[in-house]
């Protein structure tokens, strides 16, 4: 299994994020390496994210600020 991060402006359009990831084994991997680097995300044009697990939407898009 794969999880992997989409990275979003506001509006669903996908942008390249300023912080490669990686693919994820374990859901909890993913989330950690989200928490942190969201302020690095955020700063760099991503708005939002949304998880995937082998191309299967899990939730999202998440806002990467605290006030969305």
């Amino acid at each position: 299994m794969a999880w992997t991060w989409r990275f979003e402006k506001s509006d669903g359009t996908e942008v390249q994020p300023v912080v490669t990831p990686e693919e994820f084994t374990t859901q909890g991997d993913a989330e950690s390496w989200i928490g942190e680097h969201w302020r690095d995300l955020l700063a760099g044009g991503a708005d939002q994210v949304t998880l995937s697990e082998d191309g299967t939407k899990i939730y999202g898009p998440m806002p990467l600020d605290a006030e969305g």
